[in-house]
């Protein structure tokens, strides 16, 4: 076929138009973009904390424990997770986000963590309790330098269990890392890879009790947290995701409440790692 001047001025016309449409059938996915969606999700969560030097400070005492074990407070499988009259008794986490371009995403979150200090070990002892023998705590009266301690329930109880609430702002990247799978449609499935990094406040409601004195269990703001992050989240048609979490993070509170007198204090500071597993949804708004 003769190629004329008259049909390489169509071809000209319409190939753009032609690419155009092409460009316009990647577009019109609904998970081609994020910018503008929001997205929400509820899941469940495991940690590992390193040891912790924690520090009580009273009228009367004044004294340190070094390297001092702690763990988790795993529920399990529960209905618990989606009950709203329980939701508090696992370790949960609560995220809301939303994307401010296609990438990057800000959002704010709560880690229902759980911190118990481990019952019955030994540790290293430095400091003082000298309490008025009028006082029940008095028959635990000694000096401590570099001196082994038994941490046994009558002389110390100590946990964050309802919870070791972290409560974080975060920006977070997300990569669609799906053709690396061979996906093709992603409003049926697409894999984004994430990364993050917060920081936020530590509430906490701490269990504790010091010697002989009545337990203290409260909300109370004692310090500061930062953590990093990274997963993997799978959305399914469009609108639902699975998403899974590996979260490290240093966590530091010098102000505990450890029993009902203002001035019974603990202070303490270490470094966690955490696995999320979260359910959400994502949409435009």
């Amino acid at each position: 076929m003769k190629f004329t001047p008259i049909k390489f001025l169509i071809a000209t016309i319409l190939l753009p138009i032609f690419n155009l449409n092409a460009q316009n059938t990647d577009t019109l996915k609904y998970t081609a973009s994020k910018k503008g969606k929001l997205f929400i999700s509820w899941g469940g969560n495991r940690e590992k904390y390193s040891k912790s030097d924690i520090t009580f400070t009273g009228e009367h005492y004044n004294f340190t424990l070094y390297d001092v074990k702690a763990h988790d407070k795993p529920k399990g499988w529960h209905i618990d997770y989606i009950n709203p009259c329980s939701m508090t008794i696992p370790q949960t986490n609560f995220r809301l986000g939303y994307f401010i371009s296609d990438h990057y995403a800000i959002s704010i979150n709560l880690d229902h963590m759980k911190y118990v200090m481990t019952q019955n070990q030994v540790v290293r002892g430095n400091g003082y309790i000298d309490i008025p023998e009028s006082d029940e705590s008095s028959i635990y009266n000694t000096t401590f330098k570099d001196d082994p301690v038994y941490l046994h329930e009558g002389f110390l109880t100590f946990e964050h269990t309802d919870g070791l609430n972290y409560i974080y702002t975060e920006i977070a990247r997300f990569d669609d890392i799906s053709k690396l799978f061979g996906i093709t449609n992603t409003d049926i499935f697409q894999i984004n890879l994430t990364e993050s990094f917060g920081g936020g406040l530590l509430v906490p409601k701490t269990n504790s009790k010091l010697l002989v004195y009545e337990r203290h269990d409260d909300f109370h703001i004692a310090g500061y947290g930062i953590s990093t992050s990274a997963g993997l989240n799978f959305t399914f048609f469009k609108h639902f995701f699975i998403q899974g979490d590996l979260r490290g993070g240093f966590i530091n509170m010098p102000d505990i409440r450890t029993s009902n007198n203002p001035k019974d204090r603990a202070s303490q500071h270490f470094f966690y790692g955490e696995t999320q597993i979260s359910i959400g949804g994502i949409f435009k708004i």
